[in-house]
């Protein structure tokens, strides 16, 4: 997509100031003696030529008033922030958040006591980085406070004002200041920040372990994160973020694995690539990082599957088969990533690309037998169920998984006449 532009001191090109729905949130908040902008990371991405996934608003309104005005204009409202200032409003089906303009009173390193205000550019001079505190009303009047202009222009992260009391004000920053630069910037990192982050980066011990997992698996889609992290890792910090092994090197060698393969970024994946060896490397993310279940299965049964990929050589088309069957399409495709950016036994990247291929297209299998279909040919109900459909499966496998019903029919007869 074509990047939106400044001409005479207005955003031009920028489609969600021709939204219907955005028009709305305008004609309900805007005027009568309260002001409404768009601001933040909508103008950032549209003026880098980004996909703008959210469109928020600020305005001068407190959210009694903005709860009002928007029920006067019969949009739905959801006060999922209030007690910040934060309403969202819908529209057409799509959320906008709405949010007063405020300065902070008070902030320990996780949160902010903050009291309403009235001025945009204080409310500016309060955010992170000076690409997020770009502002612009209706009619596309853009409002620099801190340079974010000439910062996007050149990919540039800086936090607004002095590093160090940005990040003293929330530990997170550290966190969202790599983000941003593997997202949106280019070249070397801002030294005063960089410093910043490093002197005060015992600070992350203070956020909550959720907080520390959503930043981090965002960092991990982005584009650079892979010589982002490596820095990141390099200063020190990364060990602790992740309490236990950080392997960067196998983290840049998946990134290039994604491109080549045309494969989407998968932070996931990435972060198996970055920190787990082992199935006990997920049962320490899990507590560490508060992962998902289903994030921690995902990382255990890959690192299982990869446990056979390293103990064997080149796998044949046969026992590929019966690899996949083992662990099952996701663990086999990430075990085989995994294997290849760790550059397993010397195999060309020709030999991994195949291999990802087959097991990505691979169907899945199930074995053909239930309980019932014995209990129907007169084994009782108990362990002898459980043993004969274990006979059957490995026949089964052995025989390279048939389907046709007169040999299935064979492997059940031979499995209970060896079990009598």
């Amino acid at each position: 997509m074509s990047a939106a532009r400044i001409i005479d001191g207005r955003l031009v090109g920028a489609d969600f100031l021709q939204d219907p729905r955005a028009q709305r949130i305008f004609d309900a908040i805007d005027g009568n003696g309260e002001e409404a902008r768009i601001v933040g990371g909508a103008i950032r991405n549209a003026l880098m030529g980004l996909p703008v996934h959210e469109v928020d608003f600020c305005t001068t309104a407190h959210p009694d008033e903005i709860i009002l005005r928007a029920k006067s204009a019969k949009l739905r409202t959801i006060p999922t922030g209030i007690e910040h200032g934060t309403v969202t409003i819908l529209v057409e089906g799509e959320t906008f958040e709405v949010t007063t303009l405020r300065h902070d009173v008070e902030t320990d390193g996780r949160r902010a006591t903050v009291r309403f205000g009235s001025s945009f550019e204080e409310d500016a001079l309060r955010r992170d980085f000076t690409m997020n505190a770009l502002s612009v009303d209706r009619h596309g009047a853009i409002y620099d406070y801190v340079d974010g202009l000439a910062d996007i222009d050149k990919r540039h992260v800086r936090f607004i004002g002095e590093a160090r009391q940005r990040i003293r004000e929330d530990y997170l920053r550290i966190l969202r200041f790599f983000r941003f630069h593997a997202a949106f910037g280019e070249g070397a990192m801002n030294p005063e920040a960089f410093a910043a982050v490093i002197s005060e980066h015992a600070g992350l011990e203070r956020l909550s372990r959720e907080r520390v997992r959503s930043e981090l698996l965002k960092l991990l889609a982005a584009k650079r994160c892979a010589e982002v992290i490596g820095d990141v890792a390099d200063a020190g910090i990364l060990g602790p973020i992740l309490a236990g092994v950080a392997i960067p090197a196998r983290l840049a060698a998946l990134v290039r694995i994604e491109i080549e393969t045309g494969g989407a970024a998968d932070p996931i994946l990435r972060l198996a690539a970055l920190a787990v060896l082992v199935e006990e490397d997920a049962d320490r993310l899990l507590d560490h990082l508060r992962l998902s279940v289903a994030e921690r299965d995902r990382l255990a049964n890959a690192a299982k599957a990869l446990a056979v990929l390293h103990g064997a050589p080149a796998l044949d088309e046969k026992a590929l088969r019966v690899f996949h069957y083992r662990h099952g399409r996701q663990a086999a495709m990430d075990a085989v990533r995994l294997a290849w950016s760790d550059g397993r036994a010397g195999l060309a990247a020709s030999h991994w690309r195949a291999v990802l291929a087959f097991v990505t297209n691979e169907p899945e299998k199930k074995l053909p037998v239930r309980g019932a279909d014995l209990i129907a040919r007169g084994i009782p109900p108990g362990p002898a169920i459980g043993k004969a459909l274990a006979e059957i499966e490995q026949r089964w496998v052995g025989a390279g998984f048939p389907v046709e019903d007169g040999e299935i029919e064979l492997l059940i007869g031979a499995s209970l006449a060896s079990s009598t």
